[in-house]
């Protein structure tokens, strides 16, 4: 027990940064603790926040969140559930009430200071266009959206564009998503394996794994190589957006084009 609770307080650690922005959630809540009379206030922003960690620290509860078969690996989660943000910021605009803007100032530059700039992160980059996802990806669900109203088409793209795929257009299907390029996770999937996971992608294993699933549509990234050319195995070159070949399979566009005659007539 005594190690699941070690174990939960690094994670806890690990989760705040212990940097300064802690210090004035601390600050905040110890003061809201001394001065706030409103009870429902005190309810969410004193005495919640403090339940939750107690709860999150008992390693019975983490025994519970796993026996119910949630994942271990997500367990951290809980804490987002502590408020630390309004408790933070409703604290300093109490504190400063009666002067307000000395308190505004103040409280604007310790948030500022206290925290990072987070365009620094390489995980953000300049929205290219209205959806804020990479300009190829449009282009590339532009050229293989179904024509058909309420219909659907499967194709495979590399791990890069997965994310955003199904943000632009909801019609179009992958046989894989992001459960595949989590790595804490250790799924198979044969698609993915014969798109990813090899040194070069070999066309006739990636068509094998493709057909099975029927996708119409496959799109090669421009920093993978492929052991032959896949027009050798009769895929349509329909375009390029990027570096990214776009490549049509007629054999399982026919296979797909017949089914939705059939339910048509049917």
């Amino acid at each position: 027990m005594f190690g699941i609770f070690m174990e939960s307080l690094v994670i806890f650690k690990l989760y705040t940064g212990l940097k300064f922005l802690v210090l004035l959630f601390a600050a905040a809540w110890a003061y809201l603790l001394l001065t706030e009379k409103d009870k429902n206030i005190r309810l969410m922003f004193v005495y919640a926040p403090v339940l939750i960690l107690l709860l999150f620290l008992c390693p019975i509860s983490r025994k519970g969140f796993v026996a119910i078969g949630l994942d271990g690996e997500t367990y951290y989660r809980v804490l987002w559930t502590i408020p630390m943000g309004l408790v933070t910021v409703y604290g300093a605009c109490r504190l400063f009430g009666r002067h307000k803007r000395i308190g505004l100032a103040v409280t604007a530059a310790l948030i500022i200071l206290c925290g990072d700039y987070v365009y620094d992160s390489p995980y953000i980059s300049k929205a290219e266009n209205l959806y804020h996802i990479p300009d190829e990806v449009i282009t590339i669900c532009d050229m293989i959206a179904p024509e058909k109203e309420n219909s659907h088409v499967m194709v495979v793209v590399p791990e890069e564009l997965v994310y955003f795929v199904r943000q632009y257009d909801a019609n179009i299907k992958m046989p894989y998503g992001r459960e595949m390029i989590a790595s804490q996770w250790d799924y198979y999937n044969k698609v993915h394996y014969a798109m990813e996971e090899t040194e070069v992608i070999i066309m006739e294993d990636l068509l094998e794994a493709t057909r099975e699933v029927y996708c119409q549509y496959l799109v090669f990234s421009p920093k993978r190589e492929t052991d032959s050319d896949p027009a050798d195995y009769g895929l349509e070159l329909i375009g390029e957006a990027e570096g990214y070949r776009v490549y049509k399979d007629p054999v399982t566009a026919a296979v797909v084009e017949e089914w939705d005659q059939y339910y048509e007539e049917d």
